[in-house]
């Protein structure tokens, strides 16, 4: 969220941005609403200033005249329906407010979309083969460790199956990432709810936004989580934090729940967007000033990972209109799958300055004797896991049929080689 007094002194630089993004953003409707609260929060206190008098003039005096009774209820009556008012105009302004996307960084590219991030590294040069390189789809079906038509049997469409050594090698993969970001990233481990309330799910800012791509339970206005950054975002909401505990460095592997709405085809075949899938989260909560330098030491951790399995990866810039709303800047980075033919995002690794942090009103105080203020959050996965699981697949393909497994996996999963 952004703050209505930046609106209020910046509102040409809240509608630029939102432009910049391909947004439309109700800026004036802010203002007028603003504009009412203020002006309605003077005339109530000079109400209730003038019910104090006349409260004061009752008591000082023995006149209880029907005058100055009448003057009393008449003024608690409009103070009653002024603060009626207020409320109605304080929920329109807070929704409204929640609609207004971040201020993306000055060095963001302009962009529509996807197609105009910006390439910022890539790691090593790209494998050959001496083969036609084959699908994970393929890859998993042939060996038996992927199970399409039973997933979507039981659940429906997007859901599958891991078997045998290809659940092994999620298991395994999960505990190795996350060993990784603890032993030597410096993360804390946490276990977290898959559910969470509606105040939750809106203070880490995926409501009122993407409502229709979540799994809700309406009976207890549950959500169920699309990533842990939800949860993690609100871990010390409505808390002011000790000095001494920022910076605060989490990671969490949680399964993910997502209504994936992208149109069928190649780009949804395989295990690339499904409902249900796991990712190990990164999560930072920072001072301000250092939210840039950790945001490239969570880059670097989430490369560090594609480069220790030994799998091409690079590094995007996101443009504008690819952006969360929730962030200032975003890195994207992407492995290489060659059966597929494509980079596969595995990580957004993401700035979301003050943004979250004032949604979930999460405060710190610099020094004991300062006043609090809003920390920076940054999130990026760490890494996401079926995508990885493709990397692995395709770029260890043999022309046998089997798959070699990077070596920092082999004393996870017992076995260097699926065939």
């Amino acid at each position: 969220m952004i703050g209505i007094e930046f609106i209020r002194n910046n509102a040409d630089l809240v509608r630029r941005s939102a432009e910049k993004r391909g947004d439309c953003v109700p800026v004036d409707q802010i203002l007028n609403l603003d504009e009412r609260r203020r002006s309605g929060i003077v005339k109530a206190d000079k109400l209730r200033a003038q019910r104090n008098e006349v409260s004061r003039q009752i008591g000082n005096t023995k006149d209880h005249s029907k005058t100055l009774i009448d003057e009393m209820k008449r003024v608690g009556t409009e103070i009653k329906s002024l603060e009626s008012k207020l409320s109605e105009i304080e929920e329109d302004l807070h929704s409204l407010l929640l609609s207004i996307p971040n201020i993306p960084d000055n060095d963001v590219p302009i962009g529509k979309d996807d197609s105009d991030n910006i390439i910022v590294r890539t790691s090593k040069d790209l494998p050959t083969f001496g083969f036609e390189p084959r699908p994970h789809w393929e890859i998993g079906e042939n060996l038996n460790i992927i199970d399409f038509k039973r997933g979507a049997k039981i659940s429906g469409s997007r859901f599958y199956i891991l078997k045998g050594k290809g659940a092994q090698l999620q298991r395994s993969l999960i505990q190795w990432m996350i060993n990784l970001h603890t032993s030597e990233h410096g993360y804390t481990e946490l276990y977290l709810p898959n559910l969470v309330t509606r105040s939750t799910a809106t203070g880490s800012g995926q409501l009122p936004k993407f409502a229709d791509t979540m799994y809700h339970d309406q009976e207890d206005d549950l959500w169920m989580i699309p990533t842990a950054e939800m949860p993690i975002a609100n871990l010390y909401s409505n808390e002011i934090i000790d000095r001494d505990f920022i910076p605060m460095d989490y990671v969490a592997h949680t399964p993910c729940f997502r209504r994936e709405k992208a149109s069928a085809g190649r780009e949804t075949r395989g295990i690339k967007r499904g409902h249900q899938f796991e990712k190990v989260e990164m999560f930072k909560i920072v001072e301000p000033e250092k939210s840039p330098e950790a945001l490239s030491k969570l880059v670097a951790d989430a490369e560090a990972v594609c480069s220790l399995l030994g799998i091409p990866h690079r590094v995007k810039l996101q443009c504008t209109g690819d952006l969360s709303s929730t962030s200032v800047k975003t890195y994207d980075v992407e492995l290489w799958a060659p059966g597929s033919n494509d980079w596969l995002e595995v990580s957004s690794c993401s700035n979301c300055t003050d943004f979250q942090a004032r949604r979930a009103n999460i405060r710190y105080r610099p020094d004991t004797d300062s006043k609090p203020q809003f920390p920076h959050t940054l999130n990026g996965s760490g890494l996401g896991i079926p995508r990885t699981l493709i990397a692995i697949l395709e770029n260890g393909q043999q022309l046998d049929g089997s798959v070699v497994i990077p070596e920092v996996l082999h004393k996870y999963t017992g076995f260097d080689q699926i065939n």
